[in-house]
C-alpha cells in the first residue's frame, strides 16, 4: 500500500495595508496572469468606494458582504445502488469562506459595469444588502442540500 504524502501547508502573510490574511486570500483570488500590484490597486480602489457609496467603514462592508454569501452547506455527489444522489453536508469556515470569496469575484467579473472597481463594488454592496447573484447562489446551494435532507444520513468518505 502506498504511503500518502503530507505536504506543508502555504502561509500566507496578511495584506499591507490592513494586515489581515483574508483580504490576501482575496486579493490572490482576484489576481490574474500573476498581476498580483493591479489586484491590490482593484481591491484598495473597491474598499474606498465602498466606503464613499454606503458612508461606512468599507473593510467592514466587505466583511459582511462576505459573510452574508458564505454557504453553511453544500451537496456531494454519491453514488448508491444504482444511481447518483446528492448529500448534503456541512462545511467548515474555510471552504465557506473560499466559496463565499469565488462566487463574489467570479460574479462581480459578469457584470455590466465598465471597469473592475465598479463591478466589485457593486456586486459588495449587493451582497451585503443580501441582493445580488451571489447570494442568490448561495440560496440556490442551500435549496439543494434542504430538498435532499433525505440522503444526510449516507456517510462521505
Amino acid at each position: 500500500m502506498r504511503k500518502k504524502r503530507s505536504y506543508k501547508k502555504h502561509e500566507i502573510l496578511p495584506d499591507p495595508i490592513f494586515l489581515e490574511v483574508e483580504v490576501s486570500k482575496f486579493i490572490n483570488k482576484l489576481m490574474k496572469k500573476g498581476k498580483k500590484l493591479t489586484a491590490y490597486k482593484i481591491f484598495y480602489d473597491t474598499i474606498k468606494a465602498v466606503g464613499e457609496k454606503t458612508k461606512e467603514n468599507g473593510l467592514e462592508v466587505w466583511k459582511k458582504a462576505i459573510e452574508n454569501v458564505s454557504p453553511t452547506v453544500e451537496t456531494k455527489r454519491r453514488r448508491i445502488g444504482g444511481g447518483t444522489t446528492q448529500i448534503p453536508i456541512e462545511i467548515g469556515h474555510k471552504r465557506s469562506s473560499f466559496l463565499g470569496m469565488k462566487w463574489l469575484i467570479e460574479f462581480a467579473r459578469e457584470r455590466s459595469e465598465k471597469t473592475m472597481v465598479d463591478k466589485l463594488t457593486n456586486e459588495i454592496i449587493a451582497a451585503y444588502n443580501n441582493e445580488g447573484k451571489t447570494i442568490k447562489k448561495k440560496e440556490d446551494i442551500h435549496k439543494m442540500a434542504a430538498s435532499n435532507k433525505v440522503y444526510a444520513s449516507f456517510k462521505i468518505n
